[in-house]
């Protein structure tokens, strides 16, 4: 199936395995019952078995058995009334054990405000998830931004400044099965985001980060840097985004990237990855 990536609307990330029928520890009903869960998108509250089966690709019968139990586990809440679901509360315990043991958000947080501030802006520290990258911490100067950033956000690779920034950091044995992925997800993404890609690579080398003149939304230009190093098996990325108006990207570039490469020379100290 081809998924287009559009702005601010991710698509469901393939799975990040049981591609080989050889492999018999792979449990395909679970991976299944994990594709509706994360077949909501931002904004969305309520959700019907007709969305997943489009979302998922999976077929009805077995859309209505795993949302039938995921519903009785309390991970989906079912609204009979509308013939809809919506997430339940015990989504969110696994995640707060991730979370809480990232010290990294606790040391990078002050620095992200300090920056989020002067810029005008917001700064979030991201990680892969699959082929998106997920928000783990975020600062921002206002909550009046167009598109306040938040923890858990989840943002398509090939069009955003922090996705071509993992792709361009991490060894080669993490990227190249994400980008054969990608291709295979959306070919006419693919093709589209390539002379990105190639420069998002030179920019990186050159100046230290990645840039985004808002091709993934229209009304913010992003700016991203990878750390150096993994921290507890995980490459981070630094994102900084900026409010778009035309003619300015040249100048926002200027300000705001050499201040983001800093943030992050500053977090490696300090988490004595140098």
């Amino acid at each position: 199936m081809t998924r287009d990536i559009l702005p601010g609307n991710p698509a469901p990330p393939l799975p990040a395995a049981g591609d080989d029928p050889a492999d018999r520890q792979f449990a395909r009903t679970l991976a299944n019952g994990i594709d509706i869960l994360l077949a909501y998108r931002p904004g969305e509250a309520l959700l019907g078995n007709r969305d997943f089966v489009q979302r998922t690709g999976l077929s009805k019968s077995t859309v209505a058995r795993l949302t039938h139990t995921l519903a009785v586990l309390g991970y989906l809440r079912h609204e009979a009334a509308l013939g809809k679901y919506r997430l339940g509360a015990p989504v969110l315990a696994p995640g707060y054990p991730l979370l809480a043991s990232m010290q990294i958000r606790q040391v990078a947080r002050p620095l992200m405000k300090a920056l989020a501030d002067e810029t005008g802006g917001a700064v979030s520290l991201g990680i892969r998830d699959r082929t998106q990258m997920i928000y783990v911490e975020t600062a921002r100067s206002t909550d009046n931004l167009v598109m306040p950033p938040d923890i858990g956000a989840a943002l398509p690779m090939l069009t955003t400044a922090i996705g071509k920034a993992w792709l361009w950091r991490v060894p080669a044995e993490l990227r190249d099965p994400v980008l054969n992925r990608l291709r295979l997800a959306s070919p006419d993404a693919w093709r589209r985001a390539e002379p990105a890609l190639a420069q998002a690579r030179q920019d990186l080398d050159v100046l230290g980060y990645c840039s985004n003149r808002a091709e993934w939304r229209h009304d913010v230009f992003g700016f991203a840097v990878p750390l150096c190093k993994p921290v507890d098996s995980q490459w981070f990325v630094v994102n900084g985004g900026v409010p778009a108006r035309p003619g300015t990207f040249d100048t926002v570039q200027k300000r705001v990237g050499p201040r983001l490469v800093a943030l992050a020379r500053t977090l490696e100290d300090l988490l004595g990855l140098r």
